[in-house]
């Protein structure tokens, strides 16, 4: 099955690339459930109400994702340098307060408040249980939508985030003098993937 890195087209980053909106849903593609802080989980001084924020992972790096086309099935991924910019640029277009609920309506009230990529064993995001790997672009989002939190959030019909974003594939943007030393290593990452993917089936 074919594995494909999708990157960022840093030629055309003021036309429609990057991440544009984050969803909460009930199963996201990279199948990591984000945590409700609540105000007896992280309290402010003399604070009395819920903080309604989400903590979770937005993107994680060298995870393969899979996908459908019809009747072609493929495994994309991407890589830390790609989490990373993508996050930046995310900030940049400013698009922190653009959400969508199952990937289908747009949310009002919804706001990205904290962004970090994880550097260690002691990021702030295992003291809440989240085991992202190194260089997962993990996220805070705060919910001033009384119907979201009351109806989805906190009654656990939706669990995680999941990105909308347009992206290029590598193989779209890949040199053509790129050289053989460059391929192989390529072509080791994918057996990387490929050996992950065997293993966890079994």
């Amino acid at each position: 099955m074919q594995i494909i890195e999708l990157v960022l087209d840093e030629d055309n980053l003021e036309e429609n690339n990057g991440i544009t909106a984050i969803s909460i849903v009930h199963s996201g593609a990279i199948e990591s459930d984000f945590i409700a802080l609540k105000n007896q989980e992280f309290k402010f001084a003399e604070q009395d109400k819920e903080k309604r924020i989400l903590m979770g992972a937005a993107l994680i790096p060298n995870k393969p994702i899979y996908r459908k086309s019809g009747e072609e099935e493929y495994y994309i991924f991407f890589s830390k340098d790609t989490v990373r910019k993508a996050s930046e640029l995310f900030f940049i277009k400013g698009n922190q307060s653009e959400s969508t609920l199952e990937h289908e309506s747009a949310l009002k009230g919804l706001t990205v408040v904290e962004s970090w990529i994880v550097e260690g064993e002691q990021d702030k995001s295992r003291h809440y249980g989240l085991n992202a790997p190194i260089g997962t672009w993990m996220v805070s989002m705060k919910v001033n939508n009384d119907d979201v939190w009351n109806n989805y959030v906190s009654t656990g019909k939706v669990k995680g985030f999941s990105i909308e974003a347009y992206f290029s594939s590598k193989l779209e943007q890949r040199p053509k003098d790129k050289t053989l030393k460059e391929e192989a290593a390529a072509q080791e990452f994918i057996n990387t993937i490929s050996k992950i993917l065997k293993e966890s089936n079994e």
